[in-house]
């Protein structure tokens, strides 16, 4: 049995339990007020959101614009309504219970402004704010101002240290905790450093005593870390709870609240879940935000993989060791190592025919079918990244200058057509690398989904 004792989070005691924001359309308000109804914390994502007519109805993005820029704006303004709207249900669901939070990509362009206009136009039905994939520095300056508390999202004690430097030291009074996600476990973008392995994952442990020695350093030693990434059961980490060299904690899930009642995802996708293996989730570096970020391998990733494993180094001018000539097209040579001529011709006959540059002085195949593709959803773009390595936008000049990387994905494009029913095998799949216990977790037995109130009845008990 766990002896789980209910902390303050955002104001207000609740139990230690944490839906963790998922976009798009993952966490919404249906499932962050059912968590909030158990006197939990419900998380919303800020992504994307969805948004509803006066009938109740939920309303497909439709972007008018011809520039990009323009789709952009639109684009923000679908975020603003959807995020109020998802406030106003998660408020209504939860019967005034429990703690609600918006989750934000820092990555996302004009994620302040998104932020700034849910909080105004929601005002007291949103008591706090998580926020990663990036260094969050004006987070604090901003959730202060609306009196919403603020969560950042690191994964290491170094990355806290800095946000705490530069920005958060001026604004303790609505940090409200930290979150600790683990980079090699959680899913979707993940906050590896280039100094760190994938392949070599560390135990969280060592990683919440710095976090913690830090808070206690700057006077915050009833600031909650929120361990989040991995968690499945609360029976697993049992000796994290009252421990003193970790402090106040609390638990964020990911993965299993995807497969409840309350949850958006649709029934294909939660059938995937199910059948998930260990090892089918894939760490990888193909998000467009240049991230790392973990997804079930499916058609869309493995055509990435493949995509990835056939690149050729070239160079434009022949020399002793890129001397075999290629062509790319009837106005273009190249020039490649001979060793590569081999895995080439395989591809070509293969039918990736379609030869493409990387910004890396390398080349990748495709077949003329993706790149129509490729090339459709870049002239469709939205600016939804502050910088993409996709479509080259840039929030801030409006490029980034560099070629268009045909080794990325349109990210907007992909998370919302999975989100909304679309194919489960033609698009990204996030997922934590513990969603393959949904197949043996005698929760989910026979197929079973449970409501949010039932499955965290059986995290509290441990299970």
């Amino acid at each position: 049995m766990i002896k789980l004792d209910p902390i303050m989070i955002s104001g207000k005691e609740v139990w230690p339990l944490i839906e963790g924001g998922k976009g798009i359309n993952v966490s919404n308000g249906f499932t962050s007020g059912a968590w909030a109804k158990e006197n939990c914390v419900g998380t919303f994502s800020g992504v994307s959101p969805d948004f509803y007519d006066e009938k109740g109805n939920r309303i497909i993005e439709k972007f008018t614009k011809k520039a990009r820029p323009e789709r952009h704006e639109e684009l923000v303004e679908y975020a603003i309504r959807g995020g109020v709207a998802q406030a106003q249900l998660a408020h209504e669901i939860s019967g005034g219970n429990g703690r609600i939070h918006i989750n934000m990509l820092w990555e996302l362009a004009d994620s302040e402004k998104i932020l700034e206009g849910v909080l105004e136009k929601a005002k007291g039905l949103i008591h706090g704010v998580t926020c990663g994939a990036g260094l969050p520095y004006k987070l604090g300056e901003l959730a202060s101002r609306f009196g919403v508390y603020y969560y950042p999202i690191v994964s290491s004690a170094r990355a806290l240290q800095v946000l705490w430097k530069r920005a958060y030291s001026k604004f303790t009074e609505y940090l409200g905790g930290v979150v600790y996600e683990d980079p090699w476990l959680a899913g979707g973008h993940n906050g590896l450093s280039n100094a760190e392995n994938p392949e070599q994952p560390q135990k969280p442990y060592a990683r919440l005593v710095e976090i913690r020695k830090f808070l206690n350093s700057v006077n915050m030693s009833e600031t909650p870390i929120i361990l989040a990434g991995g968690v499945w059961n609360l029976d697993e980490w049992k000796d994290y709870i009252n421990n003193p060299e970790i402090g106040k904690i609390a638990f964020q899930f990911g993965s299993r609240p995807m497969i409840t009642k309350e949850s958006a995802v649709s029934a294909a996708w939660k059938k995937v879940m199910m059948q998930v293996k260990k090892g089918d989730v894939v760490l990888q570096k193909f998000s467009p935000t240049g991230f790392f970020s973990s997804a079930i391998k499916n058609t869309f990733l493995e055509r990435l993989i493949n995509r990835k494993k056939g690149e050729v180094a070239f160079s434009k001018e022949q020399n002793a060791e890129f001397s075999e000539p290629l062509e790319v097209n009837a106005h273009k040579t190249i020039y490649i190592r001979p060793a590569d001529m081999d895995k080439v011709n395989q591809q070509l006959s293969a039918g990736f025919s379609d030869i493409q540059e990387t910004p890396d002085g390398t080349v990748v195949f495709m077949t003329p079918t993706e790149v129509k593709q490729m090339k459709e959803d870049r002239a469709n773009c939205v600016g939804c990244l502050s910088q993409c390595q996709f479509s080259t936008w840039s929030r801030a000049t409006g490029t980034t200058g560099k070629l268009p990387d045909p080794r990325t994905y349109c990210i907007h494009k992909t998370l919302y057509d999975v989100g909304h029913g679309g194919s489960v095998k033609d698009n990204l799949l996030f997922a934590g690398h513990q969603v393959y216990r949904f197949a043996t977790d005698p929760l989910y037995r026979n197929n079973f989904v449970p409501s949010v109130k039932e499955l965290i009845e059986k995290i509290k008990l441990g299970l």
